[in-house]
């Protein structure tokens, strides 16, 4: 059965990992190209072929795509690549997500954003003279970026899925006719093979 041949490993869930610029979205992006974006091309593999013959070597031979895979072939894979690549990333994201929610006390720009609010209520304005020196706009704590990143993500990961998901149910035999989230629950709980 063909598996990616460089799947991307699960990370070490800390919070260095979560506040770096880029690691929780490399992850992200290098899962899904390991997996969500060559799903086809690993169904149509997975599909069986017909043996060859002298005789069919001339027949026209039908497009993979029109070829189901079977069924326990199809819930083998997804049970040993493409769910254990969703779950990794849920846990990624559920992780950094109650990173985002919690207080840090590592913040580096704890002391520069109170100092700037400080500065802030002392400062004298005068909007007659100029009207948009009255604005204010502090830096957002990195918990907050941190946030909108992880709901992004999440809304990304939901349209992968749903659209990994269709190709599922167009190419495997009796597999996609519940939902990606109802599958995946299935899984986790140790019913899949049901």
């Amino acid at each position: 059965m063909p598996i990616p041949s460089e799947e991307a490993q699960p990370p070490a869930l800390t919070p260095q990992f979560c506040f770096h610029p880029t690691a929780l979205q490399d992850f992200l992006r290098l899962s899904r190209a390991t997996t969500d974006d060559p799903l086809l091309a690993t169904l149509n593999a997975l599909t069986p072929s017909a043996p060859f013959t002298p005789l069919n070597r001339t027949a026209p031979r039908p497009h993979p795509s029109s070829h189901r895979v079977p069924r326990t072939t199809c819930k083998t894979y997804l049970a040993t690549a493409l769910f254990p690549a969703w779950h990794a990333r849920t846990q990624a994201l559920t992780y950094c997500a109650s990173v985002a929610t919690s207080p840090d006390p590592d913040d580096p720009e704890l002391l520069a954003r109170q100092a700037e609010g400080i500065r802030d209520r002392e400062r004298v304005v005068d909007e007659r003279l100029d009207p948009y020196s009255g604005r204010f706009f502090p830096k957002e704590p990195r918990t907050e970026e941190l946030a909108r990143r992880v709901r992004v993500e999440r809304g990304v990961e939901g349209i992968v899925r749903g659209r990994s998901w269709d190709v599922v149910g167009g190419r495997c035999e009796g597999v996609g006719g519940e939902g990606w989230e109802e599958a995946v629950a299935k899984w986790e709980g140790g019913r899949w093979g049901e």
